[in-house]
């Protein structure tokens, strides 16, 4: 392949040559006891040797439950740790993650799942006025009759597999655990012969815009894209593995995926999650706790912090740098 138009331009150091997995491979090898990510809501603190194993045990999951290269897993939750890691194991398989906005209502849930052709769907459970479950059985009701692994629906014919996140044993979907035992009938030979067929210039993500003057519009971005972006920004803010960013934007924005995420895992920095949705006080008392060196964020989030009645009491100093 003619790689001419990777190696021309004014770049003062070249472009990153190679697929999400093979980066994360390298960056675990390389910091394998630094903190890959810290979920202060869930108690979760995995280095990037535990983040590599959780990312590889997903992908085989994936791959066990009969997910190709190139089939669309969709995902609809706030910011977890396990979206994190699908957000690796789909692009390690090759599969094309759909990020789905969990504002969404059931109308653009459908449109979505459509749209995409998504395969196969994780969805957490309830948030605030949000029914998760709810709304996938009010789009698919024949889900409601079928087994997990088995749906099958003239709506969305493309559609075979939910997975809860988390242990209610719901009609039609896997558990977590469930689909983490499909992990067994697939070896990480089967992986890495996978993860060997696939180029950096394949698709691994699908981004909806915001649909303002009509339906969403579906964005597909490459490795190659999502990678360099990530490093690149990450470059910018002269990141390292002795930082930690706090990521209170959405992870189903291209704000909270590339720029937060890929940056840090490009670089062996941490990624700070302070609550499933932004909450200004969560943002101080994770900053201060845990000592991050950046911050990330849209003007309303800062400006909430800024102005927040506790803003004061909170020890900031560890802050040099955010977005």
């Amino acid at each position: 392949m003619d790689k001419g138009s990777y190696t021309c331009g004014t770049s003062e150091f070249p472009l990153l040559g190679m697929t999400m997995g093979e980066m994360i491979d390298y960056i675990a090898t390389k910091y394998p006891e630094t903190e890959a990510i810290v979920s202060v809501h869930q108690n979760i603190r995995l280095t990037y040797r535990e983040f590599l194993e959780r990312i590889n045990l997903v992908a085989r999951g994936l791959m066990g439950m009969g997910v190709e290269k190139g089939d669309r897993v969709g995902i609809w939750a706030m910011n977890h740790a396990e979206w994190v890691v699908i957000q690796f194991a789909t692009a390690k398989i090759g599969a094309i993650m759909v990020n789905i906005n969990p504002a969404y209502r059931t109308y653009e849930l459908e449109y979505v799942l459509k749209q995409a052709e998504i395969q196969t769907l994780f969805l957490q459970g309830r948030f605030k006025t949000s029914d998760y479950v709810g709304m996938f059985y009010e789009a698919c009701p024949e889900a409601w009759e079928q087994k997990p692994g088995h749906i099958s629906s003239e709506k969305f014919p493309f559609l075979k597999n939910v997975i809860f996140m988390g242990d209610i044993p719901y009609n039609g979907m896997f558990t977590w655990d469930e689909f983490v035992k499909k992990a067994e009938d697939i070896t990480m030979d089967e992986v890495i012969e996978r993860g060997e067929s696939l180029s950096f210039d394949d698709p691994i993500n699908i981004q909806y815009t915001s649909g303002t003057t009509g339906f969403p519009k579906g964005v597909v971005l490459t490795h190659h894209s999502v990678l360099n972006n990530g490093y690149i920004i990450g470059e910018g803010m002269r990141f390292s593995e002795k930082d930690k960013l706090c990521i209170p934007v959405p992870f189903y924005h291209c704000f909270g995926m590339v720029l937060s995420n890929m940056a840090c895992a490009t670089h062996g920095s941490t990624m700070v999650l302070p609550s499933p949705a932004f909450d200004a006080e969560e943002v101080l008392k994770t900053v201060e706790k845990e000592c991050c060196t950046a911050l990330h964020g849209v003007p309303t989030m800062f400006i909430a912090e800024l102005t927040h009645p506790s803003f004061s009491k909170y020890n900031l100093r560890s802050l040099r740098t955010g977005i």
